[in-house]
């Protein structure tokens, strides 16, 4: 396992990290999660990622029990969430979908309370709030910083305007800047990170910690024959994906990189992982997983990364490039 800046910020993270939408708290219990994490953590990873919205908040609480369980020193991982969601549908305006100071100042003393811990290493703003100004969730985000509940702060699908914007004004008014951003990355889904980002991580050092790198299982090729009913694509609460999931050149693609990955010694997943990983601009890969053998193959990704020469990566472009939006 190698280590990247977040950025220009000091802190340093594992290129694969483990993170915990839609499994902990539904896939993954207590004692599963202490299982995965052990195993994730003697493989070299060092960063954890949540959000207060998954689970409902379960998530956080899972995560927490199992760090308390593994006890180990506070120095030696990263873990993260993200703000934004809220918790319930029966929450007042000031507690749902918004980035307001009233909700940010309550939300991060929540999720420390469901952690356990006295800070977080990492928080990020989950998405973008049109109906708040920047500069008040700036000012927010850079308290929670001041106040020693957070070290770092970022965001998360937001856009490169609004990026820069809340770092011009973290540096107009001597504020906390944000490092970090968290988008969706992977073969299919390209332009945001590979365009519409690319001046920022040379104007203001801009790190990411990306997701989503085997588009919710497509890049696994599981999906090449329909919806199998043990998959994420067969959970109600997840139906949203299907049409993605099912996707016929999309699949028949996946079915192409088969070769490719084979000749590599690896599976199309563990492909997929390491060609996120390859770009120098991404700080950590957040891999899901709600087993320790699915955590483990996914973590051999780490080895593949070196064998992406140019000449694979040519391969692997004239297969899935055209189908990337």
């Amino acid at each position: 396992m190698q280590y990247r800046r977040l950025g220009r910020a000091g802190l340093q993270v594992s290129e694969l990290s483990l993170g915990s939408w839609v499994t902990y708290a539904n896939q993954v219990d207590v004692n599963a999660a202490v299982e995965m994490m052990a195993a994730a953590y003697d493989a070299g990873v060092n960063f954890f990622d949540n959000a207060e919205a998954y689970a409902g908040g379960k998530s956080e609480e899972v995560m927490g029990a199992a760090l308390k369980k593994l006890g180990w020193a506070r120095l030696n991982y990263t873990v993260s969430t993200k703000f934004f969601w809220g918790l319930s549908d029966a929450v007042t305006v000031n507690r749902k979908n918004t980035l307001n100071r009233k909700y940010l100042m309550q939300a991060i003393d929540g999720s420390l309370q469901r952690f356990g811990l006295d800070h977080l290493d990492l928080v990020y703003c989950h998405r973008a709030d049109p109906n708040t100004p920047i500069e008040e969730t700036v000012h927010a985000m850079s308290d929670m910083i001041t106040q020693g509940k957070a070290l770092y702060w970022g965001t998360s699908e937001w856009s490169a305007a609004d990026i820069r914007a809340a770092w011009d004004i973290a540096d107009r008014h001597h504020l906390h800047k944000p490092v970090v951003e968290q988008p969706q990355y992977h073969l299919f889904h390209r332009e945001k990170v590979e365009q519409e980002f690319a001046r920022l991580y040379d104007d203001i050092g801009l790190g990411l910690t990306t997701w989503s790198p085997l588009a919710s299982g497509l890049l696994t090729g599981k999906y090449k024959a329909g919806i199998p009913a043990d998959s994420r694509g067969a959970m109600q609460s997840l139906s949203f994906l299907q049409d993605g999931l099912t996707d016929k050149a999309k699949n028949e693609a996946v079915a192409k990189l088969e070769p490719i990955a084979r000749d590599l010694g690896a599976t199309t997943a563990q492909l997929a992982i390491a060609w996120v990983a390859k770009n120098p601009r991404v700080s950590s890969v957040i891999t899901g997983a709600s087993s320790v053998k699915q955590l483990k193959d996914n973590l051999k990704a780490a080895e593949i990364i070196p064998k992406l020469t140019p000449d694979v990566l040519k391969r692997i472009d004239e297969i899935t490039a055209p189908l990337a939006a």
